[in-house]
């Protein structure tokens, strides 16, 4: 489905802002918004990839690096023009550098906070005077289980600021609930992407032996659509009385 044909679909006559979406759950998650007939932004600091995903799903390609903070109110207000509204954000961007506490410096730390949290509280900011002309207006944060359940060794920067970005979403959601616009959070578990390609890729031929999923209940990493499917469900109007979750597709990783 191209943009000229959205209007159709459980997403129809909506205007989405997806970040991180040239590769893995972000992709994912364009695609299928644009399916259901949402007008898509794909953003990502990879632009060669957003602009190739863009082209195939028929989005805007805005390529972007989130660590400029400072050009993030003018990004917002042009994708806004672009797509003719804004009335959802999908922050699913994230910066993820395994190591130890003490080998963690003063700019990767900044880098960290920067992609994984602060941007999203801007983006949100920025599009808020948008979002609060609609009546369904909705965010979802893409955090992650190690948010909720942080138990591996050498992420103490990823867990925490991803525990701050379900924090945050829960904050706005009580702030924004009677305002129209609703703020939730997701949080994967482990899933098929690039970036876990390289541990995955040890157990294909039986990744419930992997020692990283014996944690799951379900013993398997998830595909990116599995993650998709919940995030176009909490932007759709069906989730009309959903905020403030953090909703764990992690399939058992952490009961609640």
């Amino acid at each position: 489905m191209s943009m000229a044909d959205a209007g159709k679909g459980r997403m129809a006559g909506r205007h989405v802002l997806v970040t991180g979406a040239a590769a893995g759950i972000g992709e994912s998650i364009a695609g299928l918004l644009v399916r259901e007939g949402a007008k898509v932004a794909a953003l990502d600091y990879n632009v060669e990839g957003v602009e190739a995903v863009a082209k195939q799903i028929g989005a805007v390609a805005v390529g972007f690096d989130l660590s400029k903070l400072d050009q993030i109110d003018a990004m917002v207000n042009d994708v806004a023009a672009k797509l003719g509204g804004l009335d959802g954000i999908v922050n699913c961007a994230a910066y993820a550098k395994a190591g130890p506490l003490e080998e963690m410096t003063q700019e990767i730390l900044g880098i960290f906070t920067s992609v994984n949290l602060v941007a999203p509280m801007l983006i949100c900011r920025a599009a808020l005077p948008h979002m609060e002309m609609n009546q369904d207006a909705s965010v979802v944060n893409i955090a992650s289980g190690q948010g909720i359940l942080p138990n591996a060794p050498n992420n103490t920067a990823y867990c925490a600021t991803k525990g701050g970005l379900i924090a945050f979403s829960k904050a706005m959601a009580a702030e924004f609930a009677t305002r129209g616009i609703r703020v939730n959070a997701v949080a994967p578990g482990a899933t098929d992407t690039a970036m876990t390609k390289v541990f995955l890729d040890q157990y294909r031929n039986d990744l419930s032996s992997a020692p990283f999923l014996q944690q799951y209940a379900m013993k398997r990493a998830a595909d990116p659509i599995e993650i998709a499917n919940a995030v176009l469900f909490l932007l759709s109007s069906e989730a009309s009385f959903v905020t403030g979750s953090a909703l764990a597709v992690d399939g058992g990783r952490c009961f609640h």
